[in-house]
């Protein structure tokens, strides 16, 4: 029967110390169908999921599948219930090659009990070519782009089999190809019978595949309604409690001196003759397809990389950068698209992370003040709407969002003049979208200069004064905001327009 619930919960509810996740919350999803559940980051569909893939237990309630109450008590036990998960965090082992990972803790052994190496290729070989992608099963994980890794986690994930897949945010990080892919592979898995929920911050994804939507906020579930009874006004409206009127705070203000030169900026062949300026008060954006070169140049003028030629000028002295302290201690930081790799520690608290850069503030004759860095922290940390119970939470335990503003926390203690903010709103809901957004104008206004990097179009052209476009490793054109236009980037973007005829 399509409309009995393969999946139900029942009255489930999680307490945290000193925070409630989950209240009373009931779902339920039908098989053969994509059930997208909505929320702000802290809402608790992260948490929710995990219950049901046996990470965290619940103080109270009942999980059913095909109307029969089950216990799971880890991911192994969900595997054997037929449900699998594709993680909104990438929690992958930099060192392991794609082959390994694949078949991580679930390896096939020979008669005699050892691993069987030669069964994990032929099988990892025949998964990738069934979704033609295109990987040495040896190259090693710490080798490949966000992307790749997360292409990898989704295939991994219906390679199981299973009747229940969750995908929590599973297109934060791919481009808009393999978005496309993995929108084939989930009517195929749909047509089988298989129920998805889905979770994702993309209001344009949302109504393309979804058949029911449940929206959760503080813990609780506000709603369950068909798709085709929502719209995007509604359902963030039911996300935030309120309606968001303007998405994109941009302001015109008045631009200041050049603060940001870059010329002829190279690295082999990763990015050629790369020159663009900035100015004070002023937000670039970056924009280009998946593998254009934006990340890298970024990385090159924040010293995490080298770059083989070129110069990089800050207020018009010329600065030789090479580690990142050199681009630091002259007012620029850097925040990551992989802010799990390079932007947080994890197991240590949100006072720690924060403070982590900025240790010379907090320290005199060798004794660090604790009373001074929390009032700080926790200054800042309230200016960023992080929602912890406490300072001395640890980072892991809170959601994308939060874990976001804990790095723009920390980079903004240094009171920096030039920011990169790479990605800076994938993963985050649309309140905590808007909340970036405002800040970002914030900085305008002190007269700090951003370089936006985004796959995102939509927010480039809310947000920028300017969008300098990249097209394999080459910068292909600069449009100014009279000009904007999706049709025009996307020129750019593709190589079919090179010259800067239009500004």
């Amino acid at each position: 029967m399509k409309n009995a619930p393969k999946l139900e919960l029942r009255g489930v509810e999680k307490s945290f110390p000193g925070v409630k996740a989950l209240s009373n919350v009931n779902f339920s999803v039908k098989k053969g169908t994509v059930h997208v559940l909505c929320g702000e980051n802290g809402a608790g569909k992260s948490t929710l999921m995990k219950i049901i893939n046996g990470i965290h237990q619940p103080d109270a309630g009942h999980i059913l599948i095909d109307g029969e109450e089950v216990k799971i008590h880890n991911p192994i036990e969900a595997r054997k219930c037929g449900i699998s998960m594709i993680f909104q965090e990438l929690n992958y082992i930099p060192e392991i090659t794609i082959e390994q990972n694949m078949f991580l803790g679930s390896e096939p052994l020979t008669r005699l009990g050892s691993v069987d190496w030669r069964e994990i290729r032929r099988r990892t070989l025949e998964l990738m070519k069934s979704e033609s992608l295109q990987y040495s099963p040896d190259t090693r994980l710490k080798d490949l782009t966000v992307s790749d890794i997360q292409m990898l986690e989704i295939l991994k994930a219906i390679s199981y089999d299973s009747d229940i897949i969750i995908m929590d945010e599973p297109t934060s990080a791919i481009t808009n190809r393999e978005v496309e892919v993995l929108f084939k592979k989930i009517g195929e898995l749909k047509s089988k019978g298989v129920s998805i929920i889905y979770i994702s911050h993309k209001m344009e994804e949302i109504f393309r595949i979804a058949d029911d939507i449940t929206v959760m906020r503080d813990g609780s579930v506000v709603d369950t309604l068909p798709a085709d009874e929502l719209d995007i006004d509604t359902v963030i409206s039911m996300m935030v409690g309120r309606k968001i009127t303007n998405v994109y705070p941009k302001e015109k203000l008045e631009i200041g001196n050049h603060v940001l030169e870059v010329q002829d900026l190279t690295c082999g062949n990763t990015f050629r003759n790369v020159s663009f300026n900035l100015r004070a008060g002023e937000i670039i954006g970056f924009a280009g397809l998946m593998g254009a070169g934006r990340t890298e140049v970024a990385r090159a003028i924040f010293g995490l990389d080298p770059y083989t030629s070129g110069k990089i000028k800050i207020k018009g002295k010329e600065v030789k950068v090479r580690a990142v302290n050199d681009s630091i201690k002259n007012g620029l930081v850097m925040l990551s698209e992989d802010r799990k790799r390079y932007g947080i520690v994890p197991i240590r608290s949100i006072r720690e992370n924060v403070s982590l850069p900025n240790l010379k503030q907090f320290i005199k004759k060798g004794r660090l003040h604790t009373k001074k860095e929390k009032n700080i922290v926790k200054s800042i940390c309230e200016r960023m709407r992080v929602k912890a119970p406490t300072l001395d939470t640890t980072v892991d335990a809170l959601s994308g969002g939060n874990q976001q503003k804990v790095v723009l926390a920390k980079w903004m203690l240094r009171d920096p003049d030039i920011l990169i903010l790479d990605e800076p709103t994938r993963g985050i809901d649309v309140g905590a979208k808007y909340e970036i957004y405002k800040l970002m104008t914030e900085l305008a206004h002190e007269k700090k200069a951003v370089i936006m990097i985004s796959s995102e179009l939509p927010e480039l052209l809310g947000m920028c004064d300017r969008i300098y476009v990249m097209s394999k490793g080459a910068i292909t054109g600069e449009i100014k905001r009279e000009c904007f236009s999706q049709e025009l980037v996307m020129k750019y973007a593709t190589g079919t327009l090179t010259s800067n005829e239009v500004k």
